[in-house]
């Protein structure tokens, strides 16, 4: 986790974010990654 959360900061760096993009962009990676797992889970399940 820690070194997700260091690439996302070196991206938002590169792109020259503020601190408020940087809270919606972050949302919104976290958001995908979740249903990402999510989905993933439900295959695995049979769901």
């Amino acid at each position: 986790a820690i070194k997700w959360i260091e690439e996302l900061e070196i991206i938002f760096e590169a792109m020259g974010c503020t601190e408020e993009n940087k809270t919606v962009l972050g949302k919104y990676v976290l958001r995908e990654e979740a249903n990402v797992w999510w989905k993933n889970v439900k295959l695995r399940l049979g769901l």
